[in-house]
């Protein structure tokens, strides 16, 4: 499903990891500072490599050697970042509509008030971004990301601003998104049960290089 041998260079740090993952949840787990985040820029086509090559399927995205780059927008993944990243000056319906409006109806996998109710967000329609809490930022953020439909899903510590019943509430629905719609995702957190709940394999990533996979245990609970 996705195969990339990446090199990338900020300052002192270097990445150079590479990897052949299969559809389903790959966890990526290290501590801060290894590239986790880094690593999912460089997939989603938000930062460039210095060499190496990415495979999306048969579809190549990345090769240095050939000068090719497939940019951000035309991948069609979707990223969810620690903090949201949302647009400032657009409405909560705004934000989450901004990719699912530019889909052809066949290509939308949820409709609104699915996501609407899942994540506990149908109140905060009319509200601009600055009004939200983190928590709220975050679920938005998670919202306008799987209304977008995307081929692969990247997580960069989607959960890490939610309280404990949020998270029990998200994750089956994660899962559910896992197996009913088989949209791989790529999910990097800190914290283990949940990897353990929804991953298919771990990734180990440490000062720019992933460590050989080893299987999640999918038994524990968030």
């Amino acid at each position: 499903m996705l195969n990339f041998d990446l090199a990338y260079a900020r300052g002192e740090f270097r990445l150079d990891a590479s990897a052949q993952i299969a559809g389903g949840v790959t966890g990526i787990c290290g501590p801060s500072g290894s590239g986790k985040s880094t690593l999912l820029l460089l997939i989603a086509g938000l930062l460039k490599p210095q060499g190496g090559s990415l495979h999306f399927g048969d579809e190549m995205l990345v090769d240095r050697a050939r000068r090719m780059f497939v940019p951000a927008w035309r991948r069609h993944f979707g990223l969810v970042f620690q903090d949201g990243q949302l647009f400032p000056h657009m409405s909560v319906r705004d934000n989450l509509l901004y990719g699912h409006a530019r889909l052809a109806a066949e290509g939308r996998l949820f409709p609104l008030d699915t996501v609407l109710q899942l994540l506990e967000i149908g109140h905060l329609l009319d509200r601009r971004p600055a009004m939200l809490s983190g928590g709220e930022r975050q679920r938005v953020a998670l919202g306008r990301a799987l209304l977008y439909s995307p081929r692969l899903l990247l997580l960069d510590e989607p959960l890490s601003s939610l309280d404990d019943r949020l998270k029990q509430q998200i994750l089956p629905f994660l899962r559910r998104v896992k197996d009913e719609t088989r949209i791989p995702m790529l999910y990097v957190t800190h914290a283990r049960p949940e990897v353990d709940f929804l991953a298919d394999r771990v990734l180990l990533m440490d000062r720019g290089r992933l460590a050989p996979e080893s299987r999640a245990s999918n038994t524990a609970h968030a």
